[in-house]
């Protein structure tokens, strides 16, 4: 399963942690990193059962599950840059003078008022999640769409994509199938993303690639490698050094 869908599909405490408990391994969240059950991994000297290191990897490798949370695009997290500012600084348990101080606006009671409306939207969150999930038990024609991946840097009518349209873009655009070479290279933006969201499973997570082994991978796609690197940045699936020679798959 995509890391990508264990993310969408995971309950609210599962989100929480920061990561789900399979039959025989814990996987992560934030980057599908497995720690499979019945092993002792060894971290600073010390040795810990899978769970204990699993946490332990969330805390190494993305400091908590708050800040890579926060860190996501705001069209995922429905946060504005301010609140998003406030909501960083509350969770380092500042005080509302130190807020008020830091950020230069208002008084302490501005900052208490932008508490009182995050907790507004929390509220209105809770209500919103419960009304989609009893939606869920009627609604017996709600397509069954794609997750977006989390590192999409904009989520917008282009993800708005069935499970059904992937397999017919897929199939047309990638008719050898998904090793195959691309037929064209897609003229519409849903499209794209499809295709590239395929393409992206020619290359290994947690590994750095050269730009030219980077070239040489996806030439055998397409042959304006060139184009498809670029989008492949664009939509927030590969990410690069700033001079370009090293890429490796965003998580």
């Amino acid at each position: 399963m995509d890391i990508s869908d264990n993310f969408w599909n995971a309950s609210l405490e599962e989100l929480k942690r920061g990561y789900i408990q399979e039959s025989d391994s814990y996987i992560c969240l934030l980057c599908g990193e497995k720690i499979e059950k019945g092993i002792i991994y060894r971290h600073d000297e010390t040795f810990y059962e899978a769970e204990r290191y699993m946490r332990i990897h969330i805390e190494s490798a993305h400091q908590s599950v708050f800040d890579y949370l926060i860190g996501l695009d705001k069209k995922l997290t429905g946060l504005t840059d301010h609140q998003n500012h406030l909501l960083r600084l509350f969770y380092q348990g500042k005080s509302d003078k130190e807020v008020q101080a830091e950020m230069g606006i208002g008084s302490t009671s501005t900052i208490r008022h932008h508490r009182f409306a995050l907790k507004e939207k929390e509220r209105q969150a809770k209500t919103f999640l419960a009304i989609m999930e009893l939606l869920k038990e009627k609604d017996q024609h709600a397509p069954a769409f794609v997750p977006p991946h989390k590192t999409a840097k904009m989520v917008d009518d282009r993800y708005a994509v069935t499970g059904e349209e992937q397999k017919e873009i897929t199939k047309k655009f990638l008719p050898e199938g998904i090793n195959g070479q691309l037929r064209k290279f897609p003229p519409k933006e849903k499209q794209r993303l499809i295709i590239l969201r395929e393409i992206t499973g020619r290359f290994e997570k947690d590994r750095i690639y050269p730009e030219k082994e980077i070239n040489q991978i996806l030439e055998t796609i397409y042959d304006d490698y060139v184009l498809i690197r670029r989008y492949l940045i664009e939509y927030g699936f590969l990410e690069r050094k700033s001079d370009g020679s090293q890429y490796w798959l965003k998580k």
